[in-house]
């Protein structure tokens, strides 16, 4: 009998891989010589059609005096500060309350995670309306209720107040993504813990702090990575809450990095400097992370 060109075990290690290959190669496509592709561009000097040169480090040095990329930076560090806690706060709060037996349960759980699965252009459209600055419920309530001036009202989606939007739309729509999340954590907590704890006279706050919270500590970090990354990445919900329609540019109070590469690269086409700036935004959230990781692995040893 004649012996097959290729063995047994080496067929079925090339039909694995055969299976792999379609995604690994769109990945490196896609994804991974693009991250090499900038990481060099932020080196050169070119707008896509002229000769490529050498640039050194003249792009990052141009960083420090680029007040738009320090208002981008500023921008993007402080929506980061506000959206993850609050956002961590309000999912877990959700999904305790959404765990409990309570009437409607799944009704409230659905609604909650409706914001999430929406389109992002329907909802904003939605916040628009109702924080408009003179025909939106928002400010019709603190004028007639709480008798705003009219000059007063605050005007939601320009000046100072514009971070505040993104920050309070955010935590809107993402809550619920993050609160199933919370409730895959504490179903996963045994139930004799709680059980114990009434027997010793815990209240509902000791059995949170002792029980709930200790036993969510991974659910959290992964939380605050996800929170953390996708915050760092904002683009978006800046365009459609901020910009004045469809892409245009965004004022200097809302502008935030990911939007400034994109202006940089395909606006103004600098293809260097706008590397730069990923380079930049890349080692921050990189930054981040590691200090995440370290913590955890710190608590986890403790």
């Amino acid at each position: 009998m004649k012996k097959p060109f290729l063995s047994k075990k080496t067929r079925r290690t090339l039909i694995a891989y055969s299976f792999i290959a379609p995604n690994f190669i769109g990945f490196c496509v896609f994804t991974l010589v693009p991250i090499v592709f900038a990481f060099c561009l932020a080196f050169l000097k070119w707008d896509g059609s002229n000769p490529i040169e050498f640039a050194g480090l003249s792009n990052f040095a141009r960083l420090a005096d680029d007040t738009f990329f320090k208002a981008a930076l500023r921008n993007t560090i402080l929506y980061c500060l506000g959206t993850v806690p609050l956002t961590m706060i309000a999912s877990l709060a959700l999904a305790v309350l959404l765990n409990q037996k309570v009437v409607g349960r799944g009704i409230f759980r659905t609604l909650s995670f409706f914001p999430y699965v929406a389109s992002l252009v329907a909802v904003t459209a939605v916040w628009k309306m109702l924080f408009h600055p003179t025909k939106g419920p928002i400010n019709s309530i603190l004028f007639n209720t709480f008798h705003v001036a009219q000059e007063n009202l605050p005007k939601w989606f320009t000046g100072a107040l514009v971070l505040v939007s993104m920050i309070l739309f955010s935590v809107w729509k993402y809550m619920g993504y993050y609160m199933v999340i919370y409730l895959a954590g504490l179903q996963g907590i045994p139930s004799e813990l709680y059980e114990a704890a009434a027997l010793d006279g815990a209240g509902t706050w000791n059995k949170f702090r002792y029980i709930t919270w200790p036993q969510l500590s991974a659910t959290t970090f992964f939380v605050v990575v996800m929170l953390t990354i996708n915050c760092f990445k904002i683009y978006d919900i800046a365009v459609m809450l901020a910009g004045a329609g469809g892409g245009s540019d965004l004022t200097e109070s809302a502008t935030v990095l990911v939007y400034y590469i994109y202006q940089k690269a395909f606006i103004s086409w600098d293809l260097g400097y706008s590397s730069a700036v990923a380079m930049v935004l890349f080692v921050l959230v990189l930054g981040v992370t590691i200090i995440q990781f370290y913590g955890q692995s710190k608590k986890d040893k403790a």
